[in-house]
């Protein structure tokens, strides 16, 4: 369970509602990069791995631009689904 803190001045309220926001903004975005990752993961041919692909490859560089997720990490992500589709065949 998530702890309430008490905000004393006017300005922390808004703070603690921003970050709440933001949280469960990445939170979906990331949900989202992981059913993307596993649509390539998943695919049966090498057309379907590489089209999934594409679509993974911007959303990786787009949250990765906004801040969401570390630019190595991203990096990483691409590299390893890179590596999936070379051995399919």
């Amino acid at each position: 369970m998530k702890e309430q803190t008490v905000p004393h001045h006017k300005q922390f309220k808004k703070s603690i509602k921003q970050s709440e926001k933001a949280q469960l903004r990445n939170r979906a975005v990331k949900s989202h990069i992981a059913k993307i990752i596993k649509k390539v993961t998943a695919a049966q041919s090498r057309e379907e791995a590489e089209s999934a692909f594409k679509s993974a490859v911007s959303i990786i560089d787009t949250t990765a631009r906004k801040g969401i997720i570390k630019k190595q990490t991203a990096a990483r992500k691409k590299s390893r689904l890179s590596k999936i589709i070379a051995r399919l065949q």
